[in-house]
């Protein structure tokens, strides 16, 4: 009866409590039966460890979370660059971009920079021909926005006119404590209409200093004068003021003559003028002499001066300033011409030098050797004056021993081993 039950098809669940019943050591047990009940018993016990060993939700996901950057990394690098489009660029989670870093740090530098450039403000000014006169008519109207050069957080500014090539110049009136001055002064320059081409108009801003060398804010250089502007009628023009440290046109130029007699040992520098000096005063001119000093293998020996000129850039002075030197010391020394700026409260201000001698260089040194090629004749020329830089020590200022007459002290025997 048992086995008729078991093999009912339509009572399962007959058949499992039967099966259940049954002893398991009986042999009258079918192998079918025992295979079915081995094969439910093996799927309850899967069952039954699978939901003892699986993890909760929350524990789930964090185990994923956990696992998640290596895989998309992993993914990442087994992907290659060869799916990717130009555009892209192989990343992973946490990684750095120098790029974006480099572009900050540029655009930092370049901010930076920006805020480093010096603001010399601007000048406004208007430009008109005299067709009548023929005459440039140049009218200094005001300045804006100029750095403070004073301590007191100001400046006292003027402006210096020049239509370069000529060393002519004007100047305009200086301004107390502004960074705005209004000047509103006109200036004539004569000139052919047909040389305005060739002309450049040149501007210098300065900042008075009473008891020093007045500091230079800036210069515009006007090119082009004819198409600059319609000359025909007044035009106000705004230029920016471009920074310098130094005016870039000429300090002026002296003549003196150089002779020298060679029987008598006597050589004879005659100053006889200077001409377009720099103005070094606030009323626009020069208190200029001229001083002249020996200088023999680097030491200065002697040192002349003629007398100050008032009130002038022009000064005429036709003094000999005398130096007796041997004719075999004529090699080793070389004069130095200072055009200097007495001032009554302070130093006396350098306007521009000049060298002479076998150790100077261009007309300095042809000069010098046209005199000993003609002695006993003077011989006259020009010289431009030049800047004294400061950092350059070409001529040593060591005082030595001289005689009385200031001659070349003669050569020392070299000291015996």
């Amino acid at each position: 009866m048992a086995t008729e039950k078991v093999k009912d098809p339509m009572g399962s669940m007959g058949f499992l409590e039967a099966a259940v019943k049954i002893s398991h050591t009986s042999p009258d047990i079918p192998a079918e039966v025992q295979l079915s009940m081995r094969e439910h018993f093996m799927r309850r016990t899967q069952r039954m460890q699978r939901q003892a060993t699986e993890p909760a939700s929350s524990t789930r996901h964090s185990s994923f979370k956990r696992h998640l950057p290596r895989q998309m990394q992993s993914i990442s690098l087994d992907l290659g660059n060869d799916y990717l489009d130009e555009d892209e660029q192989p990343t992973s989670i946490g990684r750095i971009k120098p790029e974006l870093y480099r572009q900050k740090t540029l655009d930092t530098d370049e901010s930076a920079k920006n805020s480093n450039a010096k603001n010399c403000g601007k000048i406004n000014f208007s430009l008109k021909y005299d067709y009548e006169n023929e005459a440039l008519l140049v009218n200094i109207l005001k300045a804006f926005d100029l750095p403070a050069k004073d301590l007191c957080g100001s400046s006292d500014p003027y402006v210096k006119i020049y239509l370069l090539p000529d060393r002519k110049k004007f100047q305009t009136r200086v301004h107390r404590k502004t960074l705005n001055p209004t000047f509103d002064e006109s200036f004539h320059f004569p000139v052919p209409y047909d040389e305005l081409a060739v002309r450049k108009l040149h501007m210098s801003v300065f900042d008075f200093d009473r008891f020093s060398r007045h500091d230079m804010i800036g210069e515009v250089v006007v090119d082009n004068l004819v198409e600059t502007s319609d000359l025909s009628r007044e035009t106000d023009i705004w230029r920016d003021i471009q920074y310098t440290t130094t005016e870039s046109v000429d300090l002026g130029e002296i003549m003196f003559s150089l002779c020298y007699l060679p029987t008598a040992g006597r050589l004879t520098l005659t100053v006889i003028k200077c001409r377009n000096l720099k103005a070094m005063d606030i009323t626009g001119y020069s208190d200029p002499y001229v001083k002249v000093s020996l200088i023999c293998d680097g030491r200065r020996l002697k040192k002349k001066k003629t007398t100050i000129k008032k009130n002038t850039l022009n000064p005429t002075y036709n003094e000999a300033i005398i130096f007796d030197i041997p004719p075999d010391s004529m090699d080793h020394v070389s004069l130095h011409i200072s055009v200097m700026d007495y001032d009554l409260v302070g130093h006396n201000e350098i306007i521009g030098v000049n060298r002479v001698g076998c150790s100077a260089e261009g007309l300095g040194k042809g000069h010098w050797n046209e005199m000993l090629a003609y002695p006993r004749k003077p011989i006259a020329h020009w010289h431009s004056l030049l800047e004294a830089k400061k950092s350059e020590k070409e001529w040593k200022t060591r005082t030595a021993s001289f005689d009385s007459q200031g001659s070349c002290p003669s050569p020392r025997r070299p000291a015996s081993p």
